[in-house]
C-alpha cells in the first residue's frame, strides 16, 4: 500500500536533543489537521494520541479505512467542534504512521529496527513542538489527549507554559506505576520471544513477529477495559457453540474478542515501536523531573486545567488524576475536575460516554467565550 500521499509531513530541519543524549534533525512529523485556523490564530486544538493511536483522530482513517481513535469526540457539532476549532494531531516519534521512528532508514539506508534511539515522552512533546511554528500559532487554544496523550499534554505545559490557554488532561497519570510497567514488560517480552522478532531487524529478514504483537495487544487490552463491563459483554458465553469442546480453541467469547483485536492490530501497526512507545511511557515521571515535587512542573503556567477520570478506571485510576489536582491546588492555579462515571474502563475516553463528552464540550466552550 502506497502511503506516501495520503501522510502530511513536516521535516524538522533544527536539530532536536533526546533525553537519551542523541541528536536528531531532519527528521519527520507525520500530522493531520481538521478545521479551520482562524485570522487570529486563537482557536487551534493540539490533540495528543494515546499507545496504538496516530494522527488520524476523526472522520476515516486513509491508511486503515478505519474510524478515527477519536471520532466520537472530534468533528462538527462534537465536544470538539471542528466547526470552530483548528485540530492538530501528530504521530509521536517512535511511532509507525509516518513520523520518525524505527522503521524508518538511518544514514546507511538500513532499516534502524533496535539501532533507534530510545525516546521519552519529552523527546515526543519537544518534537511536536515545531508544528506551532508551522503554522504560525503563537498560542494554542487547548491541549489535550487521553492515556499516553494526557501524560503528553502534562509535559508539554510544563516545557512550555505560555504556550496554552486551556490545558485537558484525561485519564491519566504524571508516573507510570509499577503495575503499569509490568504490563509493558509483558508485551515487551511477548513480542522479543517471537521467533520472528529477528532481534529487531525483522523487516530486513522479511519476517513479522505478528504473534507475539499479538500478545502483547490482548495482554494490554484487558487493562483497558474493566471487570464489570466484560463481565456484562462476555461473562462466560461461549463462542458459536453449545458445550465446551475440550481444547484450546477459543471455546469463549472473550477469548475470541481477544484474538481478534490481536490479529487486527499486526496489521497497522509496528512491533518495535511498540516497543519503543511502551518504554517512553514507562519512563515518564513528571515529578521526578522536579525533584519529585510535581506542583513545581506547573509553577510557570497561567493556563485554566480540566483534569477528567473515569470511575472504573484501574489502569490510570482517579486518585493518579486526583494527584495532579492536588498538586495544581498547591500552587493555586486554575483547575476543575470531574470524574465520570462508566462502566468501560481506561477506554472510555475513547467511546460513546456522554457525561464525559459534554463535560468536555462545555468545558471547551465556555473557555472559548471567555477567549
Amino acid at each position: 500500500m502506497n502511503t506516501e500521499k495520503k501522510i502530511k509531513t513536516l521535516i524538522v530541519k533544527k536539530p532536536l536533543k533526546l533525553d537519551c543524549g542523541k541528536t536528531i534533525k531532519d527528521f519527520p512529523i507525520a500530522y493531520e489537521t481538521y478545521g479551520s485556523l482562524n485570522s487570529k490564530k486563537d482557536n487551534a486544538i493540539l490533540v495528543f494520541h494515546a499507545l496504538t493511536g496516530d494522527q488520524f483522530v476523526t472522520g476515516i482513517n486513509p491508511i486503515t479505512n478505519k474510524e478515527g481513535w477519536w471520532s466520537y469526540a472530534v468533528g462538527p457539532d462534537k465536544a470538539i467542534d471542528t466547526k470552530k476549532y483548528f485540530v492538530i494531531c501528530s504521530n509521536v516519534i517512535g511511532g509507525c504512521m509516518g513520523s520518525y521512528g524505527p522503521s524508518h532508514k538511518n544514514s546507511d539506508q538500513k532499516i534502524f529496527g533496535t539501532n533507534f534511539p530510545v525516546i521519552t515522552i519529552n523527546d515526543m512533546v519537544n518534537a511536536q513542538y515545531n508544528l506551532l511554528d508551522h503554522f504560525g500559532i503563537d498560542k494554542l487554544f487547548s491541549i489535550t489527549g487521553g492515556s499516553m496523550g494526557g501524560m503528553q499534554v502534562l509535559q508539554f505545559i510544563s516545557n512550555f507554559p505560555d504556550k496554552s490557554k486551556t490545558v485537558i488532561p484525561i485519564a491519566t497519570t504524571s508516573s507510570h506505576s509499577a503495575q503499569n510497567i509490568a504490563f509493558n514488560e509483558l508485551g515487551r517480552q511477548a513480542i522479543t520471544a517471537d521467533s520472528n522478532w529477528k532481534d529487531g531487524n525483522y523487516t530486513s529478514k522479511e519476517t513479522n513477529p505478528g504473534k507475539g504483537l499479538a500478545v502483547a495487544r490482548m495482554a494490554a487490552h484487558i487493562t483497558y477495559l474493566s471487570k464489570k463491563g466484560l463481565q456484562e459483554k462476555f461473562g462466560r458465553k461461549l463462542q458459536e457453540r453449545e458445550d465446551l469442546k475440550f481444547g484450546f480453541d477459543a471455546d469463549f467469547q472473550i477469548e475470541s474478542y481477544l484474538r481478534y483485536q490481536g490479529s487486527v492490530f499486526v496489521d497497522r501497526f509496528d512491533a518495535n515501536s511498540y516497543l519503543y512507545i511502551t518504554r517512553a511511557m514507562d519512563y515518564f515521571d513528571l515529578a521526578k523531573q522536579f525533584n519529585g515535587n510535581l506542583s513545581e512542573a506547573f509553577t510557570n503556567t497561567k493556563a485554566k486545567f480540566f483534569i477528567i477520570s473515569f470511575t472504573s478506571d484501574w489502569l490510570y485510576p482517579t486518585q493518579e488524576n486526583k494527584d495532579i489536582v492536588i498538586a495544581l491546588n498547591s500552587i493555586g492555579a486554575d483547575v476543575g475536575f470531574v470524574e465520570i462515571v462508566s462502566d468501560k474502563g481506561h477506554d472510555s475516553f475513547l467511546l460513546d460516554v456522554p457525561d464525559f463528552l459534554n463535560a468536555l464540550k462545555n468545558f471547551l466552550d465556555k473557555s472559548y467565550e471567555e477567549n
